[in-house]
């Protein structure tokens, strides 16, 4: 991917595909954003261009975005992280038991970042929190230790 400035009208991102497809998307100073897809016969002729206001571009987003596709994974970056929501079951082992005892982050090298309850957020849980079935856990780490976490707290 390439970006060149536009002075007066945005940012334009190039990306050659996998396919040699050209795609450009222009991303104006007013949030609407233009989709091009150049001829494969040329590809600095353009075969169709589409421009979308904020809000279409706010869901083409949500609809490329990894979190459309799998409702648990929130965010992948570069340095190889991943955030995810595991729910612990009303008949999970940790139901009712601290957090601590999970021995997670030793275990898994992932950590748990916030537990979400009922209508509540509940940000950096100490080792002395208590889990709930129903609790959903927002764990990030690899996505070995994400996968490792989520196996532990699946344990019934």
């Amino acid at each position: 991917m390439s970006t060149t400035p536009l002075p007066g009208i945005g940012v334009q991102y190039d990306l050659t595909t996998r396919e040699q497809r050209h795609l450009s998307v222009i991303a104006h100073r007013d949030g609407a954003r233009t989709v091009n897809v150049y001829r494969t016969d040329d590809p600095d002729a353009c075969a169709q261009s589409l421009r979308l206001t904020e809000p279409e571009t706010a869901s083409l987003i949500d609809a490329l975005a990894p979190s459309h596709h799998s409702p648990n994974l929130l965010s992948t970056t570069d340095l190889g992280l991943v955030a995810e929501r595991i729910e612990l079951s009303s008949t999970s082992h940790w139901n009712g038991r601290v957090l601590g005892d999970t021995r997670m982050r030793t275990e898994t090298g992932a950590s748990i970042v916030a537990v979400l309850r009922r209508a509540e957020a509940i940000p950096s849980p100490t080792p002395d929190f208590r889990l709930a079935g129903g609790d959903t856990l927002i764990v990030i780490g690899t996505r070995e230790g994400v996968e490792a976490a989520a196996a532990i707290l699946g344990r019934e």
